[in-house]
């Protein structure tokens, strides 16, 4: 909250006249002169009395002794893209004489709609006002608000003066999530539910799990029920259990997406990205974010990483909501992180590829427990304005072919298609039963 305190400087009440006053000042000023030089003496009383007008309304304006504290509060800080939120401002007198008329202005961003004004016309002594407006924006960003600016004016509107109250606010606009059916991955022990290593990872830090004694064992780090069972000595282990883990790789090469603004390909990849990493998070996945210029969101997945769902939501949604085009042509940065690194879940959201691409793709899944690709179909994002968009080219399916024969769960994603429908397709039991003889259909497009 900051205070704006009496304005001072007779100077300052000049720079402050309105177009009204100044009008005012000069028809008084001339009729002074011209009062003089026709020796007219009614024609010079009438010019005093406009030029004292607008003086007289300045020093009222700057006389004024009251002062003023201004908050805002937004509700909430961050909202996902096209839908509202609603800022709260508050004008708090706390001098001992009642305000005269106030008027308010918020700086916004011309994204999040027109500039809010508002008039307030007497505020008691200490007491306050509150007003709030809605701002909305459909594109993803961070958008500051702020300072807020009071104006002071006289009754008859001839000086304005204008105060900036110090306190700004940052409204964050993420991507839109959309939540995912949960399905079983094919791959291991990053699916869902039936693999060991996840039913540790649920099981807790703090469970017990065995192995056999070594020499040099402190013998206090005997587990005796598990001796008794296996008929050997076993101890406790000095690691922790594994965490299911899992990466999504945002693939934001300028070169590798179509199309222009919310309807673009990369759009649908940003939203895609939060949708996946959103719902694995709260799977209980330890996530993170990776771009084809090899940023990580959080830096690195260790095990001392012990952040809460919600704030690793957070930090995924506020990475995604200003992620921009990147100038690289393909994905070896980030190929070099997983190569380090990308054991467990990895889901891709990729634009167009080319055959270099495809086969380090192909590469990383030998690391992943299950690999799931969206490959984007970026010339249906091109062709959104025509009669009759044209389908995936030969070439195209080719590269599907191979990410398949790889081992990767292929999910060809076109202008329209809806993320949890393409999600549930890389279920292995909906795989199964389009497999199935008598069935029709195929998991991957």
């Amino acid at each position: 909250m900051a205070t704006d305190g009496a304005p001072t400087g007779f100077r300052t009440g000049l720079r402050g006249l309105t177009t009204r006053g100044r009008s005012f000042l000069a028809a008084g000023v001339t009729a002074v002169l011209c009062s003089y030089l026709l020796g007219q003496s009614a024609l010079l009383q009438a010019g005093v009395l406009l030029a004292a007008l607008p003086l007289l309304a300045a020093a009222l304006v700057l006389r004024t002794r009251y002062r003023v504290a201004g908050g805002r509060r937004l509700a909430p800080h961050r909202v996902p893209a096209g839908q509202e939120a609603r800022v709260h401002l508050r004008v708090d007198n706390i001098s001992r004489v009642p305000t005269g008329l106030l008027m308010l202005e918020d700086k916004v961003p011309y994204v999040l709609g027109p500039r809010p004004r508002f008039v307030l016309d007497r505020v008691e002594p200490h007491g306050y006002r509150e007003v709030s407006y809605r701002v909305r924006s459909d594109l993803r960003g961070r958008y500051p608000l702020g300072p807020l600016q009071l104006r002071l004016t006289d009754p008859f509107g001839m000086c304005e003066l204008t105060r900036s109250f110090s306190a700004a606010d940052t409204l964050t606009v993420v991507p839109l999530v959309q939540p995912l059916p949960p399905v079983k991955l094919a791959g291991g022990w990053a699916g869902y539910g039936d693999s060991h290593s996840r039913a540790v990872a649920l099981a807790g830090d703090d469970d017990a799990v065995p192995r056999e004694y070594r020499h040099g064992d402190d013998l206090r780090r005997v587990h005796w029920k598990s001796t008794a069972k296996y008929g050997e000595l076993m101890v406790r282990r000095e690691e922790q259990p594994l965490k299911a883990r899992a990466t999504v790789l945002l693939d934001t090469r300028e070169i590798g997406h179509r199309g222009a603004g919310p309807a673009s390909s990369f759009e649908w990849a940003v939203n895609c990205a939060a949708s996946v990493g959103h719902h694995l998070l709260e799977r209980g996945y330890q996530t993170r974010l990776l771009t084809d210029n090899g940023t990580q969101v959080p830096p690195a997945l260790t095990g001392g990483h012990h952040s809460s769902v919600s704030e690793s939501i957070g930090l995924l949604l506020d990475e995604l909501a200003v992620v921009q085009h990147s100038s690289g042509g393909g994905l070896a940065r980030a190929e070099e992180v997983l190569r380090h690194g990308g054991e467990g879940l990895l889901v891709a959201i990729v634009g167009a590829l080319d055959d270099e691409q495809v086969a380090g793709l192909g590469r990383l899944r030998r690391s992943a427990g299950a690999a799931v690709a969206f490959v984007l179909d970026t010339a249906s994002w091109s062709s959104l304005r025509q009669s009759a968009p044209a389908g995936p080219d030969e070439g195209s399916q080719r590269r599907l072919r191979l990410l398949r024969e790889a081992g990767w769960t292929v999910l060809a994603a076109r202008a329209g298609d809806s993320v949890p429908d393409l999600w549930r397709m890389a279920d292995v039991n909906a795989q199964a039963a389009a497999a199935a003889p008598g069935r029709k259909g195929t998991v991957s497009r």
